[in-house]
């Protein structure tokens, strides 16, 4: 039974670069509750989630712990308070064993050396209380994600903390290990521990939580008890009435069924199940828009599509030419695809747009001899700084200087350069002010009237349906739900990703 406030952020505001991200916010969460949070990706979850842990420091408003006002300004504030953060973002180090990982930067020592029999003894001890699939001595790089996850749950198990904040933990674990991971909240829960559970998954807020609290557009926009936790009502206030009856939050989609079919996925499954049986075609000039919620399996099969990652099984057909996909391969049949990580896999920070535009296409740059032609390089570059107004146009600007908006149309434009049959963006718009948002779309739509089929992953639900023709929803690594030829909302999509039926139908 929750007790007394265990911690409590009052108006708090943050801007960044002189734009709100969080106003007047108000967080709080009693002793042995399972407070979740949610809201719509920026929504402010994660901002406030930093403030609390100390990652950002607030503009503006109060945090009190125990009723005490308290500054947190490190993550070490936080944990000397009894705050442990189970991050969504690994940070297992692959080389060092699990016992090491878990107790990184806390090792028990005997003298000046570690003990790494106690730190085994009492890894150990955790991973029989709470019952983890794991050994204390086992390398992490031989490990999946899903027991890489649970190493980071067991971090935070390790500190004996008053809080746990738990952002998405489940989207890497399996259905066994989702489970497993409710249990040990059940248990902390009954030991007075308190939670803050992050997730867009609205069958596991309702199942765990007391209460919840909904940000929208970086304000409160509720906070509901356990028997207000109802799925229409909590999708409703996420996204607000006004934004889901205006013009932009809904479209008439439209497909060709008769259009040449472009690309065909047939049966596509994961080695580590983290999507199955995945069947889609995408006709010539359709733009298709892969939605669902994050830990679905959208990236994953994307990625297995153009080749950076094997399927264990499925074939992928591109104009009725059966693909053994790999990147390489990919390229040299016509398919770019736009990384949702485009910083580390992308571009080069350090090289210019000329470098960066040319990295794809060293296969049509003019060859002189044995050397590449600088020449042929440079007006590359110029075609694409002149097709898509990458600015600035100074074809010798390092590309990790640029603002994100621009850093993205260097990404697509390398792609422009080629014959393209196939375009996958993975999260096109992620970090790019409006202005550079409508531009990125006017590329797509260019290049979807020129026959390129075009495949956009996004979680950005009005950029879902402002740039689809055809709506596909994932969901738990399942193709769950297909919007074609109908009015579609937020509403619609959002409740098919959540797998609330009723609110799904087309």
């Amino acid at each position: 039974m929750a007790g007394n406030t265990l911690i409590e952020a009052k108006g708090i505001y943050k801007s960044f670069s002189g734009v709100p991200v969080l106003q007047d916010v108000r967080f709080e969460v009693k002793a042995g509750e399972v407070h979740a949070l949610m809201g719509e990706n920026g929504a402010g979850k994660s901002t406030l989630i930093k403030i609390i842990t100390g990652v950002y420091t607030k503009d503006d408003g109060q945090i009190f712990w125990e009723g005490n006002p308290v500054e947190i300004n490190s993550y070490q504030d936080c944990q000397k308070l009894g705050v442990a953060c189970i991050y969504q973002e690994l940070s297992v180090i692959p080389p060092l064993t699990v016992a090491q990982n878990v107790f990184l930067g806390r090792e028990p020592r005997k003298g000046v050396f570690i003990d790494y029999a106690k730190m085994n003894k009492m890894t150990q001890e955790l991973i029989d209380k709470y019952q983890f699939p794991l050994k204390p001595t086992t390398i992490v790089d031989n490990l999946g994600i899903g027991q890489r996850q649970l190493i980071e749950i067991l971090k935070g198990l390790s500190q004996n903390s008053k809080l746990l904040i738990m952002d998405e933990p489940t989207a890497s674990l399996s259905g066994k290990e989702a489970e497993m991971l409710f249990k040990i909240i059940q248990t902390l829960r009954s030991e007075g521990v308190s939670i803050i559970y992050i997730s867009h998954r609205l069958e596991e807020v309702y199942m765990l939580s007391d209460r919840l609290t909904i940000l929208r557009d970086g304000k409160n926009a509720a906070v509901l008890e356990k028997q207000d936790i109802i799925p229409a009502k909590v999708i409703e206030t996420m996204i607000g009435k006004v934004v889901d009856e205006s013009a932009g939050s809904r479209k008439m989609l439209h497909s060709d069924d008769n259009a040449e079919v472009r690309l065909d996925v047939r049966n596509l499954t994961d080695k580590t199940d983290r999507y199955r049986n995945i069947s889609f075609q995408v006709h010539r000039g359709e733009i298709l828009g892969l939605g669902g919620l994050i830990g679905a399996g959208r990236t994953e099969v994307v990625r297995a599509i153009y080749g950076v990652d094997k399927a264990a099984s499925g074939e992928v057909y591109l104009d009725g030419k059966k693909l053994d996909p790999s990147p390489k391969a990919s390229i040299l049949e016509g398919i770019g695809f736009v990384p949702e990580d485009r910083r580390n896999q992308g571009f080069i920070p350090l090289l210019s747009t000329t470098k960066n535009v040319a990295l794809t296409n060293y296969d049509i740059v003019k060859i002189n001899g044995t050397s590449i032609s600088d020449a042929d390089e440079l007006a590359m570059s110029k075609r694409a700084i002149e097709a898509i107004d990458i600015r600035p146009s100074d074809p010798n600007k390092q590309v990790g200087v640029m603002s994100g908006g621009n850093q993205q149309k260097v990404v697509l434009g390398k792609w422009l350069m080629r014959d393209l049959k196939l375009l996958i963006v993975d999260e096109p718009t992620a970090g790019i002010d409006v202005g550079a948002k409508d531009e990125i779309y006017s590329i797509l739509e260019d290049l979807a009237k020129k026959g390129v089929a075009v495949i956009v992953v996004t979680s950005d639900l009005q950029e879902l349906l402002r740039v689809s023709h055809r709506i596909i929803v994932m969901r738990k690594g399942n193709i769950v739900k297909e919007f074609k030829n109908v009015e579609v909302t937020q509403s619609k999509v959002l409740s098919a990703g959540q797998g609330v039926e009723e609110e799904a139908e087309t």
